[in-house]
């Protein structure tokens, strides 16, 4: 990273952190949390979190469906990565729905560095209500945190 991309980076969770929109300051009822979901996973935690609707404790879940990270048994771990980072620089990421497997492995340790809870499930529908069951029964106070443990 370069000194000119720290300092940036620096100044904007300054920033983060004066608003008012950094994670010590809880999630406002009524607003978006992202939960973000391994391509196998993704059309099944779709129409679940279409048959739910899209609330969960009073706060509006949206679903960002990840890319593939690899075909015909052969894992691209740039992928894994740069999907887990993703959801790392997201503040409305509160979940990661990921099929077993290897890609498990190496995201797992990004997500938890982050406060972000995995999902592991060979069903996305089963993973999308664990999440919703979850966020439904979280703290927002500490929103990544609560969902993390209620997740474990």
């Amino acid at each position: 990273m370069s000194f000119r991309a720290a300092v940036l980076a620096t100044a904007i969770c300054a920033l983060l952190g004066a608003s008012g929109c950094g994670e010590s300051s809880g999630v406002e009822e009524g607003a978006t949390v992202t939960a973000y979901v391994a391509a196998p996973l993704c059309a099944e935690a779709k129409r679940e979190l279409e048959r739910h609707g899209p609330e969960a404790g009073g706060l509006r879940v949206r679903l960002f469906c990840l890319e593939a990270t690899g075909d015909a048994g052969k894992l691209d771990l740039a992928t894994v990565g740069a999907n887990a980072r993703r959801a790392t620089e997201d503040s409305t990421a509160v979940g990661y729905l990921e099929a077993p497997g290897t890609a498990v492995r190496f995201s797992r340790p990004i997500l938890e560095e982050a406060g972000i809870a995995t999902v592991v499930d060979a069903s996305g529908a089963r993973a999308m209500n664990r999440l919703l069951d979850a966020i439904a029964a979280a703290d927002t106070g500490s929103l990544r945190q609560s969902v993390s443990d209620a997740l474990e």
